[in-house]
């Protein structure tokens, strides 16, 4: 250790409680800097691979960013629905390798309820292309079976065989019960950290089965029982909206205008990554906004240790004095200075490090149980280590002004006394 480091060091550790203060306050800065990076990087990635492997999602005419958030993440609802005939004949088309419809509108205790086919669990895809899996039970194969998300089974208690009552309507309570004819769990999927735990499964044939002879989102007076619609091979008039993958991407563009410029009903039709990425551009501001907030945090702190160091210069003017009385030239006392300056902001970004790693190993689980967002565990990228040589350049910087007024004492200044 170079001499002028050590009296540093030296020189800190005879003022250890005011620089603990500091270091541990630099710490803290520092982990809840490198814990809303980790976050907000994370959770992009999370948000990007929502859906993965589908080229297009179809769905009414409306806005792209519109139809994303119902078919995707089952958030607001549809203008409207696409006939099961129009669906049929996309789904026909020579370039379509396969297609999954979508109907929504029901929910369950504040679930949304989504009807599609066994295809969807064969085929789905997300954070590229991991398809789903079943933590126990398996797909629908009766008209009134049901797959729910890991959520759903851990915040209800849900186990494979529970009964399901579908609420009518999208909203959050509903007095309208489809308590006639329930559902029953046949699987669970495991979690995966997208709206697909926040959801109920089922076939297209039980929702049409619940809302048969219902006008106007009210029951018939005559109700069909389940076993009557069971034997009534029921196909649906209109969904929702569909998924679509093409044997070849390069046919993406193509498809899509010929659906958009569809003549039978107006459709709509996106690519999920572009539809993704503007949704991303909306949510921008909340994310500098994370940002702007922690590098106020890291500012603050730092001009706390700056008034740390500068309220302890009076009291040590008879050292610098001292220093300067026995052979210590000016230069050395602004170096000393500058590196205790230094040493305070190191020791605080190791003690931040740490405590950012410490947290996050105990406080994965729980993230990814509770939000489904599960946080990478790994080496600080390049983008965390600039901002980390970011703050200790700051903090250095900050440690110039008070080694520069260390400079300037004289040392008649240093041994005067005042009165």
């Amino acid at each position: 250790m170079p001499p002028l480091v050590f009296l540093s060091w030296k020189s800190l550790l005879n003022r250890r409680f005011t620089a603990l203060l500091t270091v541990c306050a630099i710490a803290l800065s520092i982990a809840l800097l490198l814990a809303v990076e980790r976050v907000r990087t994370d959770a992009r990635q999370s948000f990007t691979n929502t859906i993965s492997g589908t080229d297009l999602i179809v769905g009414a005419r409306s806005g792209a960013i519109q139809l994303l958030l119902y078919s995707v993440f089952h958030i607001g609802n549809a203008t409207n629905n696409i006939s099961w005939e129009s669906y049929r004949d996309i789904a026909g088309q020579p370039l379509v390798e396969w297609a999954v419809p979508i109907s929504l509108g029901d929910t369950h205790r504040g679930y949304r309820v989504m009807g599609t086919t066994a295809d969807y669990f064969r085929h789905f895809r997300y954070a590229r292309e991991r398809s789903l899996e079943f933590a126990s039970g398996e797909a629908f194969g009766d008209v009134f079976e049901a797959v729910i998300g890991g959520e759903v089974a851990r915040a209800l208690g849900y186990e494979i065989g529970d009964p399901i009552v579908v609420a009518h309507g999208a909203g959050e309570v509903s007095f309208v019960m489809h308590d006639d004819k329930p559902f029953t769990v046949s699987g669970i999927l495991k979690r995966t950290g997208t709206p697909v735990d926040r959801t109920v499964h089922v076939s297209l044939e039980g929702i049409e089965a619940i809302h048969l002879g219902w006008e106007q989102g009210m029951p018939p007076p005559d109700q069909v029982s389940a076993q009557e619609a069971r034997d009534m091979g029921l196909t649906p008039n209109e969904i929702t909206a569909f998924l679509l993958a093409l044997k070849s991407r390069i046919t993406v563009f193509k498809l899509q205008r010929a659906i958009n410029d569809y003549k039978a009903e107006p459709l709509l039709a996106i690519i999920p990554g572009v539809a993704l990425q503007q949704l991303w551009d909306l949510m921008g501001v909340a994310e500098r906004a994370l940002l702007i907030i922690s590098a106020f945090v890291i500012a603050i702190v730092l001009v706390g240790m700056l008034a740390m160091i500068l309220s302890s210069l009076n009291e040590r003017r008879r050292e610098m004095a001292i220093l300067r009385s026995v052979g210590a030239r000016p230069a050395h006392v602004f170096g000393l200075l500058a590196s205790e300056a230094a040493l305070l902001a190191a020791s605080g970004l190791v003690l931040g490090v740490a405590l950012f790693y410490l947290l996050l190993f105990a406080g994965q689980p729980f993230i990814e149980d509770r939000f489904g967002l599960s946080i990478s565990i790994t080496m600080p990228s390049s983008r965390e280590l600039s901002m980390l040589a970011g703050v200790f350049v700051g903090g250095v910087l900050m440690g110039l002004l008070p080694a520069y007024r260390a400079y300037r004492y004289s040392l008649s200044d240093g041994l005067s006394m005042r009165i």
